[in-house]
């Protein structure tokens, strides 16, 4: 969810953080033993596997596909109807913060211009996990999408405690207004919305990352919707107020877990930390599994960038604290700029059409805050505009000869 404003604000609470940590005392919590990292379940849901490791293949991979393939033939047998190839569209949605406007603007566009595809599979990252479950239920869900990103402002979205986070917090501000906008959409109604399209064979893949492990989460949501669970409209939520939060600027989403008879928590941050954007773990090798299953689709990922991919000139302050700002919000560009080929190869790998879309270099930051409604809406528009002309895909990732 970082946008260059909050990489700034996280770099400089890291910096006080650390000068401040000899008097802070820590939040007292009761983490997953290294040992047992790999064995844990969510308390509360069951058995069923509802997540995996995003940096490697499930050992269940053959048969969450197999699935997948018999609830497609079940609920929705035009795909898969005999004498022709069933095409599915991918869509994976990236951090980005207050520029997951444009996403929003290009899908509302795509809906406008009535070539928008049903998507076979959505994911989410960050700012992009708050999008991708409306994006996931389709073109109804556009006028939520564009008040949330066009009307939204800071105070909308998290509320300043610098002294708390700095003394012994878990962050410089508290997420709860972002938790009320979330609960406002993600109500029971719609829990069971995301259970009906997962029953067809669709999916909805959010990301987080397990600070703990260091490593990226990919947490089926449609898994967790079709539960059953009393749990289960809790555990949604926080899985998305988890992959937006900023790590040192929201707090992260605490989950129970058990292992070995004992109960835990992990700890969860912004997907971003590991994947700006993902599709599923690029060790899939989808000529293996279309063998064994008798199947051959069209597979065409669609890929939105929330955000600029080209380098922007800005003069720095010789400060200590504008430094480490643009240092990291640098940083969080090349690493997505980054994740853009590692997708670009998964594809290739793969037989998958390519399709990345990103905020135009010629467009330029004007926000005076966080979130600021006047610069989204601008930014919105342009994702929107562009999308109804028929927007221009990238074959190819970012400074690749032909992009």
């Amino acid at each position: 969810m970082f946008t260059r404003s909050l990489a700034s604000k996280a770099a400089c609470g890291l910096l006080l953080a650390v000068g401040l940590a000899g008097c802070a005392a820590a939040i007292a919590r009761n983490p997953v033993p290294a040992t047992l990292e790999g064995e844990t379940v969510v308390v509360g849901m069951g058995p069923a596997p509802i997540r995996y490791w995003g940096d490697e293949l499930p050992p269940n991979a053959d048969a969450i596909v197999k699935e997948k393939w018999a609830q497609t033939r079940a609920g929705r047998p035009h795909l898969v109807a005999a004498g022709k190839r069933p095409v599915v569209n991918f869509l994976a949605l990236s951090g980005g913060g207050s520029d997951g406007a444009f996403g929003a603007g290009v899908l509302a566009g795509w809906t406008a211009s009535g070539k928008r595809p049903e998507f076979d599979l959505v994911t989410g990252v960050s700012t992009g996990a708050l999008t991708a479950p409306f994006a996931f239920m389709g073109p109804k869900y556009d006028p939520a999408l564009k008040h949330v990103f066009t009307q939204s402002t800071t105070k909308d979205i998290a509320i300043a405690q610098p002294v708390r986070g700095l003394l012994g917090g878990d962050a410089l501000a508290s997420n709860a207004p972002l938790a009320r906008v979330v609960a406002y959409y993600v109500d029971e109604k719609f829990l069971e919305e995301v259970a009906a399209e997962h029953r067809k064979g669709r999916r909805l893949l959010i990301g987080t990352t397990n600070l703990d492990a260091e490593r990226p989460v990919i947490w089926d949501m449609g898994a967790i919707a079709t539960s059953g669970r009393p749990e289960a409209l809790d555990l949604f939520r926080t899985v998305l107020l988890a992959s937006a939060a900023i790590p040192a600027v929201f707090p992260p989403g605490f989950i129970k877990v058990s292992a070995d008879g004992s109960v835990y928590d992990e700890m969860h941050v912004d997907g971003g930390a590991t994947r700006e954007v993902f599709l599923v773990p690029t060790q899939f090798m989808a000529s293996k599994t279309d063998g064994r299953l008798g199947i051959n689709p069209i597979r065409r990922a669609y890929i939105i960038r929330n955000g600029h991919v080209d380098p922007e000139y800005k003069a720095v302050k010789a400060r200590t604290l504008s430094i480490a700002g643009r240092a990291v919000s640098s940083l969080i560009k090349s690493q997505g700029v980054g994740d853009l080929y590692e997708l670009y190869v998964f594809a290739k790998k793969n037989g998958i059409d390519y399709n990345l879309a990103y905020i135009p270099g010629d467009f330029h930051d004007t926000s005076t805050q966080a979130f600021d409604p006047v610069y989204m809406t601008k930014l919105y528009d342009l994702g929107y505009q562009m999308a109804v002309a028929g927007y221009p895909w990238k074959k190819v990732p970012p400074r690749m000869v032909g992009n």
